[in-house]
């Protein structure tokens, strides 16, 4: 099994672990970071909804527990097309680069890879405050 033949069946297999008993959109996302670790988040709700948390946010979140710092490869898994929420757009952008694969599958293939830079064009990240630019 490859890199992205374990990534695409975390995504698949913390999907059906999800709690998402309000919208019933169930969603799974896995990470690989620079060090080759692999990292799973879903999606749960609580009755505050739509308060919640996506899965990319929870990917990310055990990605910085873990002591991963960049994003390499993601994958997003539900059924059809999803693509990550702008909150987790900006969220994948802080910890990865404009060329950072966003793989959206559902159970049997993938569906579309983006660059993260088509999904968020112009991003505004941490090149943005690094100290020479804002000495400027």
């Amino acid at each position: 099994m490859n890199d992205l033949d374990a990534l695409f069946a975390a995504a698949r297999a913390v999907r059906a672990r999800a709690y998402a008993p309000y919208s019933r959109f169930a969603v799974g996302a896995a990470l690989i970071d620079e060090n080759g670790v692999l990292y799973a988040g879903c999606n749960v709700e609580n009755a505050a909804y739509p308060v919640g948390t996506c899965a990319e946010a929870g990917a990310i979140a055990a990605m910085i527990a873990g002591g991963g710092r960049r994003i390499v490869a993601l994958a997003v898994a539900g059924q059809g097309l999803v693509t990550p929420c702008g909150a987790c757009r900006q969220r994948i952008r802080e910890f990865g680069s404009d060329e950072t694969r966003v793989h959206c599958i559902d159970e049997h293939a993938v569906i579309k890879i983006y660059a993260l830079k088509q999904l968020l064009p112009d991003s505004f990240g941490p090149d943005n405050l690094a100290k020479e630019h804002l000495a400027r």
